[in-house]
């Protein structure tokens, strides 16, 4: 089936429009859905034939998003993914929880044009049918897109091995009590979100500066429930909590040179379902 071919393309795209794997999932489906029942109209390109319906799906789903979103209890983070598919994996810098959460500041046009150009490597004029506008114009809001974004858009360390030494020990650190050790793991401005979407306890603000991280975390550890277990979310080494078969949190850390410069906990259980099919039971 032509369309399977450009399933994994079908989600990465859908994924970073909409930070949740659910509804990149869904947008999937009814692309599929769309495409089986097109008629007998001739496609001349499969590939931008079905871009373009996930990615005018993925913009409509984020209007309606984006009014949830004012609403929501707390810092509000990305669903955490598991990265299989080695496209995927080759574009993990653009998969971090920093860099889509840096994309909530763009308008969902902004978003796709940026997205479809930097990240997929689509021309203007590729897009232009995609967006139902003119290349010109497309190009101005991949531009605008990329001012807004600038140099906060960081590559944190790519070197798995070593980031999740550091995660173990983070965890250790965490888990005793230890908090000049853990103190040592954080850089001086670390900063620690907690997304539990109003429905598990967590910090209303981002957390900042390693002694502040450090006690709020050594606080987080002690009432936290789970069994800790590692791996690898949206590219980069983590930790999930799992506790009667379920994820209950996930962390994600942003390291960089060395340090750790973002600890990222997502507990809202709504963000935590898909992993706990793949996890939780395992």
């Amino acid at each position: 089936m032509a369309f399977e071919e450009w399933r994994p393309l079908l989600f990465g795209i859908a994924y970073r429009m909409l930070g949740s794997g659910a509804d990149a999932e869904d947008m999937v489906q009814e692309a599929c859905l769309r495409w089986l029942q097109r008629g007998d109209e001739p496609v001349e390109s499969v590939r931008a034939y079905v871009v373009t319906i996930v990615t005018r799906l993925c913009i409509d789903q984020l209007e309606s998003a984006r009014v949830k979103r004012v609403a929501y209890v707390g810092p509000w983070l990305p669903e955490p993914v598991i990265v299989d598919e080695p496209s995927m994996v080759e574009q993990a810098d653009s998969l971090s929880l920093a860099f889509l959460v840096l994309l909530e500041e763009l308008t969902p046009p902004e978003r796709a044009a940026y997205l479809l150009h930097d990240i997929f490597g689509y021309r203007f004029d590729e897009i232009a049918l995609s967006l139902g506008r003119t290349a010109s114009g497309c190009r101005q809001l991949a531009a605008r897109a990329r001012k807004r974004i600038g140099d906060r858009r960081q590559r944190f360390d790519a070197d798995l091995r070593h980031g999740r030494d550091l995660t173990n020990q983070f965890v250790v650190a965490c888990g005793t009590g230890d908090l000049e050790g853990l103190m040592a793991l954080l850089s001086d401005d670390v900063v620690v979100w907690t997304d539990g979407g109003g429905k598990v306890r967590a910090a209303l603000r981002p957390v900042v500066g390693s002694f502040r991280s450090s006690r709020f975390l050594l606080n987080v550890a002690k009432k936290l429930q789970g069994e800790p277990r590692e791996a690898t979310l949206n590219g980069q080494p983590a930790m999930v909590f799992v506790a009667e078969g379920r994820v209950v949190a996930s962390l994600i850390l942003d390291i960089l040179n060395g340090q750790i410069v973002g600890v990222r906990v997502v507990s809202n259980p709504d963000k935590l379902e898909q992993l706990s099919n793949v996890i939780g039971t395992k």
